[in-house]
């Protein structure tokens, strides 16, 4: 018996990928296999896919599978959350850090999946509780200063023990798969998405202070918002979610294995931050 019994897919929130959406509902038919998609998203197309709600997305699809860039795949694994579904990335766009495949290479990897000869590639996520909200995100949380309101001073707390106050354009709370975001224009690490840990970074610091921190997946952390920073948006996976103020006190944990990315070998982590970061080779030492 084949892996997929039921696809999800999810797509660009702007675009019409008519080609990729084509592709995958052929290779669906040829199987015999239902395909589910949004509401919002499939009524634009002219394609087979049946309608569901977010809920029911993830709960009635074997695979979830990501039409887009790095954009729609972190929104996948948002809505495969609850329910742990693995999700195989297309890239139809721009080349990104998540996606497994490019949109020519999606049948052979679909019939790859349904054959049992792929691998899930697990990532972490971060629960933040602003209260009375609480967000999840797999690439990073930001606390952002609003422009004309201030700089965003924060004091970090680690275990329950105040470590260093910040004062920056931003304070980022990233994972791993997120080291190559935010984090990374903001000069922090690139880090293996295998890696069980959280980076804290500041973006354009004001402070003497001006290092990133990576802690360990299961200390607590907690960033307070000191009394001299302004009015914060909090962005989630770069979508603001809402603001936080002087006195609010933001907490971060890390659920290791959250997300599930299917691989089936045809590139790793390094090669495609290679291509997109456009790394082309050492320098030389004289």
């Amino acid at each position: 018996m084949g892996a997929i019994e039921s696809v999800g897919v999810v797509l660009h929130p702007s675009r019409a990928p008519q080609e990729a959406i084509a592709t995958l509902m052929a290779w669906a038919a040829g199987h015999e296999i239902p395909v589910f998609g949004l509401d919002e998203e499939v009524g634009r197309l002219d394609c087979g896919a049946r309608p569901v709600s977010d809920a029911e997305l993830a709960a009635r699809s074997s695979i979830l599978v990501s039409l887009g860039g790095d954009g729609t795949m972190l929104r996948s694994l948002r809505l495969a959350h609850d329910q742990r579904t693995p999700v195989l990335g297309v890239n139809n766009g721009r080349l990104g850090f998540l996606a497994e495949v490019d949109l020519e290479d999606l049948p052979m990897a679909l019939s790859a999946i349904d054959a049992h000869e792929y691998t899930v590639e697990a990532r972490s996520c971060i629960n933040c509780d602003t209260s009375p909200s609480h967000v999840i995100a797999y690439n990073d949380v930001a606390l952002v200063r609003v422009p004309g309101d201030g700089v965003a001073a924060v004091e970090v707390v680690v275990e329950g023990e105040p470590f260093v106050r910040y004062s920056a354009d931003a304070v980022v709370v990233a994972t791993p798969t997120g080291s190559t975001a935010y984090s990374y224009s903001a000069g922090g690490p690139i880090v293996s998405p295998t890696v069980e840990g959280l980076l804290v970074i500041p973006a354009a610091p004001h402070s003497t202070f001006n290092r990133a921190l990576m802690l360990n997946h299961d200390e607590r952390l907690t960033l307070q918002v000191l009394g001299s920073s302004g009015r914060l948006a909090v962005e989630v996976d770069g979508i603001v979610s809402g603001y936080v103020g002087p006195g609010a006190s933001i907490a971060f944990t890390v659920d290791s294995a959250a997300g599930k990315v299917v691989r089936i070998g045809r590139t790793t982590f390094y090669e495609r931050a290679r291509r997109k970061l456009q790394v082309s080779g050492s320098a030389e030492a004289f």
